[in-house]
């Protein structure tokens, strides 16, 4: 029992880093691949680096799609679109 007192300190300790770290990363990237999965044409995004665009291309082949923006077509991939910063895109307004 004084063995089991000793570790309790660890214990407590990777319960708090698994519940405020390990478990809200592992949500967020099943979120992010889930987001990924449901991209479409059409869809209005921006991209991790800040360019936006809409989909003209998916290719699932090689995760990749095809993006218009102001300067033309452009080929990324479908990780490095933003999930946060597509979502506040295509937001409705709150007037």
């Amino acid at each position: 029992m004084e063995q089991l007192g000793q570790f309790a300190p660890f214990i407590l300790m990777f319960a708090v880093v698994y519940f405020f770290m390990i478990a809200p990363q592992m949500k967020r990237a099943k979120q992010e691949k889930k987001f990924a999965a449901e991209l479409k044409r059409g869809d209005r995004v921006i991209t991790k680096s800040g360019m936006h665009g809409k989909i003209l291309e998916l290719n699932d082949k090689d995760g990749s799609c095809v993006l218009e923006t102001g300067a033309g077509k452009i080929k990324f991939e479908r990780s490095a679109i933003s999930m946060e910063m597509s979502k506040k895109l295509n937001a409705p307004d709150k007037k």
